[in-house]
């Protein structure tokens, strides 16, 4: 009768589970004993070696399709296979920890979708006293343009924190909500087109930008429609300023 412990006694030793140890042989990490005379398998001082090398190799975050070469490996293969398997553990933990500080921004609203710049601009909103139905619009706007222009978000967000800081973009925004309660035929309209139109000719422009979103016309339509309770006024002073700018010049997307 061979000298040596039950598959059970091996796995309560080694701090693993009887399946676990099955897997192994069955993936031929560790080799499997001969049944003694009795009809048992017998695990010696070999086999439970080589159970605590594969267990401890796993435990580090070492696949198992990768641990046979290694335990076949020469001292050089072994550590160059342990850096690689470092490396790799590396680019998880960082995938991890950008998880977890994506959840710890879902609790925080706005800052699971949008860089913190971008959500003290809509605090700033909210400090120049518009409303709530108007803030969580730019937001979704915000939103949106970072999901589908990505490459133009920037040049967007700059100038929207350029507006806020002109009082003259403030109020034209404020008669711009004013105006959603105005006639459709209100010549009024007319006018704060022309007003917005004028102003925005006068601001500092990212041209690169505008050629962005030029370029997107259709993520262009998608974003400034988010809404389809929009106000009838809203979208007809939307239009009339698009077109004044575009007979000035100005490369605007088409809806």
């Amino acid at each position: 009768m061979r000298n040596g412990v039950t598959i059970g006694q091996a796995a309560a030793f080694v701090g693993v589970t009887v399946k676990t140890v099955r897997h192994y042989h069955k993936l031929g990490l560790v080799e499997e004993p001969e049944r003694d005379s009795s009809g048992y398998r017998r695990y010696g001082s070999g086999e439970l070696l080589q159970l605590v090398q594969v267990r401890t190799l796993a435990a580090a975050g070492v696949p198992l399709a990768e641990i046979g070469p290694m335990l076949d490996a020469d001292a050089a293969q072994f550590g160059a296979a342990l850096a690689d398997v470092e490396h790799q553990l590396t680019e998880r933990i960082d995938e991890l920890v950008s998880r977890r500080d994506t959840l710890h921004r879902l609790a925080d609203g706005d800052r699971a979708l949008l860089p913190d710049r971008a959500c003290a601009t809509l605090d700033r909103m909210s400090g120049l006293g518009f409303g709530p139905d108007y803030v969580a619009a730019q937001r979704e706007a915000l939103v949106l343009a970072r999901a589908l222009v990505p490459q133009g978000f920037d040049g967007f967000l700059a100038q929207l924190e350029q507006g806020l800081d002109d009082p003259e973009y403030v109020d034209l925004t404020r008669r711009g909500l004013e105006a959603e309660s105005w006639e459709l035929d209100d010549p009024r309209i007319e006018e704060l087109a022309t007003a917005m139109a004028d102003r925005y000719l006068a601001s500092q422009v990212d041209h690169a930008n505008l050629q962005t979103w030029a370029r997107s016309s259709a993520q262009y339509k998608l974003i400034n429609n988010h809404r389809e309770d929009q106000a009838p006024v809203a979208a007809r002073l939307t239009a009339l300023t698009e077109a004044k700018l575009r007979a000035a010049g100005v490369r605007m997307p088409h809806r």
